[in-house]
């Protein structure tokens, strides 16, 4: 059973790729496998649990009285699936509170007022433009948020479908990489800052010129691939005029980018996760329209009302990530994932090596468990642990702030933009733009792996200079 949930994910895996040849949705594919594979893993419990590859039945194992059949499935039932949902809850509820504030600025064509501000139509001055935009949107904001948020925009500057998956792919690129040395910019920057493993000021330092070079230089060969300007799309004046005022209009982008930020704030104040943040953002931001719009015309009232809105929101992406992150939760859980990171440290013994391979293995697999695999493989040490191991030059990477934590941050953070489905972003704009998974693996991979590796570069050469 062991061997079968790796190849029922990797046949899962590549019907998700070929989503539009089999003319099926990947989230079809991706409920199936997330689904099956826990399945197949409560069939075969006792072998897989026998094999010792599971770390936290080990764990359970320890702290609960009983042994055999009945223990392992309690294990499973009561214990890991309601472990994984937990945190796949937090990141489904995040994502559809930031999708329905989103959807409810646009619909009130609050990004106008960004857009209008926008007046170039030249493709490369534009995508400068907006790459640098999402760049430092996405470490103040996180990587999945922006990317909504400037899909959203792309709307309503480039008409073109093609040249708008060139703008939403490098949004992506810019996104993952603008996150990647902010503490509250990616989901696994985010784990590394609560775990201890990094801290604010050096994460920023440390992390800010290699992510600025990974975007930079995809930036600089699509300036000389993308040619002319771009058509942007037909808007009818008229009939947004008769709904929304300018005052309206101004108001829902305040309150839709400020709702945004406050996530983060709410956070640090509460200690609460995120997704309570954004839950409660657009409780008042749900409040302040109906309130707003109670005196309009039933016709436009009902045009502008969230409750309207919520139908517009793309539910498909929802179940996509549901299926897909309950599939690699059954991965983590039976051990799948230990043994990839102990393969890791065998094969490669290096941090750098090792940190560029989860990089690129973040791309296939979630970058999520990844990061939690190598939290879990390496603890932090203390300056006295590093004396006193047998081999310290080696071991003062993992110290607070050691080289490998920073590393692993940018790599995990950047390393995703290689696969439109190896990061949040990638996902959220495969899914509202419906861009296909063969293009960007021609288009796109090869470009993002020349940025990933040139800011690898950077890092190696800065880490030369500041950490000897």
């Amino acid at each position: 059973m062991f061997q079968i949930m790796i190849l029922v994910f990797v046949l899962g895996y590549l019907a998700i790729a070929l989503e539009h040849p089999l003319k099926i949705d990947k989230a079809a594919p991706a409920l199936m496998i997330g689904s099956l594979l826990w399945v197949l893993y409560i069939l075969g419990v006792e072998n897989i649990l026998n094999l010792g590859f599971s770390s936290s039945w080990k764990e359970f194992s320890a702290n609960h009285e009983g042994s055999g059949l009945s223990q392992m499935q309690d294990f499973i039932v009561h214990s890991e699936i309601i472990h994984h949902l937990g945190e796949i809850s937090e990141i489904l509820f995040f994502l559809l509170g930031a999708m329905t504030i989103v959807e409810i600025v646009d619909q009130h064509q609050g990004f106008r007022v960004i857009t209008d501000k926008i007046k170039t139509t030249n493709k490369v001055k534009l995508l400068w433009i907006l790459s640098f935009l999402t760049f430092f949107m996405s470490a103040a904001l996180d990587n999945l948020t922006t990317t909504i948020v400037m899909v959203a925009l792309l709307r309503k500057l480039v008409d073109d479908k093609k040249t708008r998956w060139f703008f939403a792919s490098m949004v992506v690129l810019a996104a993952n990489a603008g996150g990647a040395w902010s503490p509250i910019g990616d989901v696994t920057t985010i784990m590394l800052w609560i775990g201890g493993q990094v801290t604010t000021i050096k994460i920023i330092l440390g992390v800010f010129l290699p992510s600025l070079v990974c975007m930079v230089v995809p930036l600089i060969l699509l300036s000389f691939t993308q040619k002319g300007n771009v058509t942007r799309p037909v808007v009818n004046e008229n009939c947004e005029g008769a709904e929304t005022t300018a005052f309206e209009q101004k108001t829902l982008l305040i309150l839709g980018v400020g709702g945004l930020l406050f996530v983060p704030v709410f956070k640090t104040l509460t200690h609460l996760p995120p997704y309570m943040g954004m839950l409660f953002s657009l409780s008042v931001i749900w409040v302040v329209t109906e309130i707003m719009h109670k005196n309009k015309a039933t016709e436009v009232k009902n045009k502008l009302r969230p409750i309207n809105i919520l139908r517009k929101v793309d539910t498909p992406t929802v179940f996509f990530f549901l299926g897909i992150l309950s599939a690699v939760a059954a991965l983590q859980s039976a051990g799948h994932l230990n043994i990839l990171a102990q393969k890791l440290d065998e094969a490669l013994g290096n941090v750098y090596l090792i940190g560029m391979a989860i990089g690129v293995l973040s791309s296939i697999v979630d970058n999520v468990p990844l990061v939690a695999g190598a939290m879990g493989m390496y603890p932090v040490l203390s300056p006295e642990a590093v004396q006193a191991a047998a081999n310290p030059e080696y071991m003062r990477y993992f110290v607070q702030d050691g080289l490998f934590w920073e590393f692993l941050a940018y790599t995990a953070g950047t390393g995703g933009s290689m696969l439109i489905i190896g990061s949040a972003a990638g996902v959220a704009a495969m899914g509202l733009e419906k861009i296909d998974f063969i293009w960007y693996i021609k288009k796109i991979t090869w470009i993002a792996l020349l940025g990933f590796l040139s800011g690898s570069g950077v890092y190696y050469l800065q880490s030369l200079i500041t950490h000897h």
